[in-house]
C-alpha cells in the first residue's frame, strides 16, 4: 500500500464508484493506478514501470504515445471532434471505409462504422437476420458456432458465446438459444479432422432452414480459450454454409490487423464471408471504435425489404477523432513491416516461453504470431502470478487456466524475454 495520501485517496475513490469489468462491487482488489504510458511501459503512481504485455486488451499494437497517431489525433482535433452521422458525413469516416474495404477479403464492399467490437457484432446479428427477413425467409432466426468462443457482453453476441464455458450462462434461458457444435480440434497446423467436419456439415444442414448464420472467430478464439485451429475449417464452412443458403460471419475484432501473422485471420483460409467484423486495434488502442462491413448481397437484400434500412445507428457513429486515428494507424501498417515484427515476436516468444512446458501443472504452451498462451491444468492463481509478474515488471491479465501475451508489435527483444520470463515464473507459482 502506497504512503501518499493523494493516491490512497483516488483508490478509495476507486473502490467506492467505480466498477471495473468482470469485478465486484465494491472491489475486494484494488487495481494499480496508472498515470502515465509511453511505448510499451505503464507508468504506476507509485513510481513503478511495467512492460505491457497485453496491448490494452490487443488493441494498443503500435504502443502508447506514438508521435504518428498524436498528431492524427491534434490535427483532427482542430477541425472537428465529432458531427453526427445522420444525414451527414466528413472525409474521416469516408477514407476508412474505403481503407477497410481495400484491406479485407474482396467482396467486402459496405461497412458500418460503430462503437466497439461487441456492437459490431450485434450488426452483423442484426444483418444476417434483417438480410433473410428482406428476402421472405423470417424463419432463419438462430445462429450457429462452435463451443470455446466468445463475441462480446451485449445480449445478443452473448447467445453465441460458449454456453457453459463463458462467461455468460448466468444468462442461459434469457438469451436466444443458438446451435452449437463442439470446438475445432486445436492446433493450427494439425491435419483436418474429417469426422469433426462431417459432424460440422451434417448440422448445419439439419439446422439450415432456421438458420440465419454460422458465426466464428477465425483460426485464435481468443478470451473463450486462446484456441488455434486449422484455417481449413474455415474454407469447409464457407462451403458448407454456400451449399446450405446460410450466412458466414467472422469476427477478426481480436485476430485482425496483423496479430495471426495475416492482415487478417481469413486470409489463412483464402476466403471471404459474408460478413466481417473488425475492431480493438482499429485505432491503435487509442479510441473506442469498430466495424462491420457485408458483401453487396446482404446489403442489396436489406433493401429490397418492408424496412429498407438497417435498424441501427450509434450516436458516435464514425465518431472523425476516431476515424483519423484509424486511418493513422493502417497508415502505420501500411509498409508491411508489421509482419516482420510478428514474426520476430513469434519466434521469441516460442524461445522464451519453451521452459515453461517443464513446469509442472503445465499442459501447453503454444505461440501463433503476435500470441503466446501457457495453458495450466488448474485455474491460475491470480494474486500469486500478478505478484510474480509484477514484480519482474511486467503487466499481464490472467484469466481461468491461462497465462497468455499479445505484446505491442513495436516490443524489443530484450523486453519479450522479460514477458516470457515473468509467464514462465507466473506458471511456477500458480
Amino acid at each position: 500500500m502506497t504512503s501518499d495520501p493523494a493516491i490512497r485517496e483516488l483508490l478509495r475513490l476507486d473502490a467506492h464508484h467505480v466498477w471495473h469489468p468482470y469485478g465486484p462491487m465494491p472491489a475486494t482488489v484494488a487495481p494499480l493506478l496508472v498515470e502515465e504510458a509511453s511505448g510499451v511501459r505503464l507508468r504506476l503512481a507509485d513510481g513503478r514501470q511495467l512492460i505491457d504485455g497485453m496491448s490494452s486488451w490487443w488493441a494498443a499494437i503500435h504502443g502508447y504515445r506514438h508521435p504518428v497517431l498524436d498528431a492524427a489525433l491534434a490535427e483532427q482535433a482542430g477541425r472537428m471532434s465529432h458531427v453526427m452521422f445522420g444525414g451527414l458525413t466528413h472525409e474521416p469516416a469516408i477514407r476508412l471505409a474505403k481503407a477497410l474495404v481495400e484491406l479485407t477479403p474482396d467482396g467486402l464492399e459496405h461497412v458500418f462504422l460503430c462503437d466497439s467490437g461487441s456492437v459490431s457484432v450485434e450488426v452483423a446479428l442484426k444483418m444476417c437476420l434483417q438480410y433473410w427477413r428482406s428476402t421472405g425467409r423470417p424463419g432463419k432466426t438462430r445462429m450457429l458456432t462452435w463451443r470455446g468462443g466468445y463475441h462480446g457482453d451485449t445480449f445478443h453476441p452473448m447467445s453465441v458465446c460458449d454456453p457453459e464455458g463463458g462467461m455468460h450462462s448466468l444468462w442461459r434461458g434469457v438469451l436466444p438459444e443458438q446451435v452449437f457444435v463442439q470446438a475445432p480440434p486445436p492446433g493450427f497446423d494439425a491435419p483436418l479432422d474429417e469426422s469433426y467436419a462431417d459432424v460440422l456439415a451434417r448440422t448445419v444442414e439439419e439446422h439450415a432452414d432456421e438458420l440465419a448464420a454460422v458465426v466464428v472467430e477465425p483460426v485464435v478464439q481468443g478470451a473463450g480459450g486462446m484456441r488455434f485451429h486449422n484455417p481449413g475449417y474455415l474454407r469447409l464452412l464457407r462451403e458448407i454454409t454456400r451449399a446450405n443458403d446460410v450466412l458466414l460471419v467472422f469476427d477478426e475484432i481480436a485476430t485482425g490487423f496483423g496479430r495471426t501473422g495475416a492482415f487478417f485471420a481469413a486470409e489463412h483460409a483464402g476466403v471471404t464471408p459474408d460478413v466481417l467484423c473488425v475492431g480493438k486495434a482499429l485505432t491503435g488502442g487509442y479510441l473506442t471504435m469498430a466495424a462491420t462491413l457485408c458483401t453487396t448481397e446482404v446489403a442489396e437484400g436489406i433493401s429490397r425489404g418492408e424496412v429498407p434500412v438497417l435498424a441501427h445507428g450509434p450516436t458516435f457513429m464514425g465518431n472523425p477523432l476516431a476515424s483519423a486515428v484509424a486511418n493513422a494507424s493502417i497508415g502505420l501498417l501500411a509498409d508491411g513491416t508489421w509482419r516482420d515484427d510478428v514474426r520476430r515476436i513469434e519466434r521469441t516468444l516460442r524461445e522464451g516461453l519453451a521452459p515453461a512446458a517443464d513446469v509442472e501443472g503445465v499442459v501447453d504452451v503454444r505461440v501463433l504470431g503476435g500470441i503466446g498462451v501457457v495453458q495450466l491444468d488448474h485455474a491460475v492463481d491470480m494474486a500469486a502470478a500478478t505478484e510474480a509478474l509484477t514484480s519482474r515488471g511486467v503487466w499481464l491479465r490472467p484469466f481461468r487456466d491461462l497465462i497468455y501475451t499479445m505484446p505491442p508489435y513495436i516490443m524489443s527483444d530484450a523486453d519479450l524475454a522479460v514477458v516470457a520470463e515473468a509467464m514462465v515464473a507466473a506458471a511456477e507459482v500458480s
